[in-house]
Parts: structure tokens; C-alpha cells; sequence
């Protein structure tokens, strides 16, 4: 009895392994499928770039892209997906969640979303429940839900609504948003400034394995929150 329950754990397990290892491979193959009919002489659909212009570190980028090509280092350096508790907060180049895409895509417009998040944290402990009234700066800048509700409070919120084929809702999402979901799990990630045929965004974000860029499209879960910087 007991041997015939150890072979059963042992089942399941390697059942759980295969799925796993099945559903990072259908992703990785998903991405390089895309990739390639991104590159297939088929007309695309033209949406309009409404980003802001602003410039403010005087580089010759726009602020929104200089948050993008920031966090596109994530995805080039394949930064693994570990959640870890760092002392000093941030953790070691080369490894980090979802939440650090943010922050290390906003250096590229020399914003510190730690310290701003510290700073509204210290002065708001009611708004941030997640934080239940006792500040961690090594830990709370990095929590989804934090994120969430300090960008509600300092970008502009805006639709919440995903439609695929409606160029006047796709144009919304433009490049250097942050999108964020709550609903089934906790996930956040950046607009990326690229487009598939159909006009869909990619996103840049980081999830087992290793940071990637994604179409919006593939996360079936209910968006929250979808917020613009003010520039």
C-alpha cells in the first residue's frame, strides 16, 4: 500500500511536470510563430501612434519609448522569472518578477518608481491595503497590488476594454502603458511599441520562465487597471 502510494505521488508529479513543460514550449513555439507572420508581406493594419512626444532627458526618444526600450532589456538579457525577497529591494541583474519589468523599464525616463512608491506609501498607509499598515521598502514597491494602486494614483487611468478588431479601441493601448491583472492572478506589464497584422499590442512582461513580449490577446484574464504616465 504504501509503495503503490509513493508510485501514485510520483505520478502525479510527473504528470504536473509535463504540463508545465508542455504549456513553456507551446509558448516559446507561439512566439516564434508570430514572429514569423509579423515578418509575411500581408497588409497591416495601420493604428495610430498617440503616444506622447515628450522628451524630457533630451536623448532625441520619446519618454514613452524610452520606458519600452528599457524594459525590452529584460527580454534580451532573458531575465528569469524568480520571486525572491531581497534586502535593499532590488534584486540581482538578470533575475526579477513581473513587477520589476516596471520599475527597470521606468529608469529609461530616470524615474524611481521605489522611492516614489516608498514616499506615497509612508504618507497613505490607508490606500495601500496590501501593505496592512506596515511599511517593507525591501518588498512593497514589488507587489503587484502596490504597483497598482500607486499607479492609479499618479498616472492617468485609462480603458479597461480589449477589442481586437476595433482600430479605434486598439489605438488606446499605446506604447509605454501599464497594463495590470487581478483577477485569477496577480500580473502586470508594459505596452511594448510593437504591433502584430492585425494592430494587436505586445506587451513586455516577465512570467515563468524568463521575461518575453506577448500579445495582449493571449491573456484571457479580466483586465483591472490600465494606466498612463503623465509625461
Amino acid at each position: 500500500m504504501r509503495r503503490r502510494k509513493i508510485f501514485f505521488i510520483l505520478g502525479v508529479i510527473l504528470f504536473v511536470a509535463f504540463i508545465i513543460y508542455g504549456k513553456i514550449q507551446y509558448d516559446k513555439g507561439s512566439e516564434i510563430i508570430d514572429k514569423v507572420i509579423d515578418k509575411l508581406p500581408i497588409d497591416k493594419v495601420q493604428v495610430p501612434d498617440e503616444s506622447s512626444k515628450v522628451d524630457k532627458n533630451k536623448n532625441g526618444i520619446a519618454d514613452p519609448i524610452d520606458i519600452v526600450n528599457e524594459a525590452r532589456k529584460e527580454v534580451e538579457k532573458k531575465t528569469i522569472y524568480k520571486d525572491a525577497y531581497y534586502s535593499g529591494g532590488y534584486p540581482p541583474d538578470g533575475e526579477g518578477v513581473c513587477t520589476d519589468v516596471i520599475w527597470r523599464g521606468f529608469k529609461g525616463i530616470n524615474v524611481s518608481i521605489k522611492d516614489l512608491m516608498d514616499k506615497d506609501i509612508s504618507g497613505n498607509l490607508g490606500a495601500y491595503k496590501r501593505v496592512n499598515g506596515k511599511p517593507d521598502p525591501n518588498i512593497d514597491f514589488r507587489r503587484v497590488v502596490n504597483e497598482d494602486i500607486f499607479l492609479k494614483r499618479s498616472c492617468d487611468s485609462l480603458t479597461t476594454e480589449f477589442k481586437e478588431d476595433d482600430i479605434n479601441n486598439l489605438k488606446e493601448w499605446q506604447p509605454g502603458d501599464v497594463v495590470v491583472f487581478l483577477e485569477g492572478y496577480e500580473h502586470i506589464a508594459i505596452i511594448s511599441d510593437r504591433r502584430d497584422n492585425k494592430g494587436i499590442p505586445y506587451v513586455i512582461h516577465n512570467s515563468h520562465p524568463a521575461a518575453s513580449e506577448a500579445k495582449l490577446s493571449w491573456f484571457k484574464n479580466p483586465i483591472h487597471g490600465h494606466y498612463r504616465w503623465r509625461y
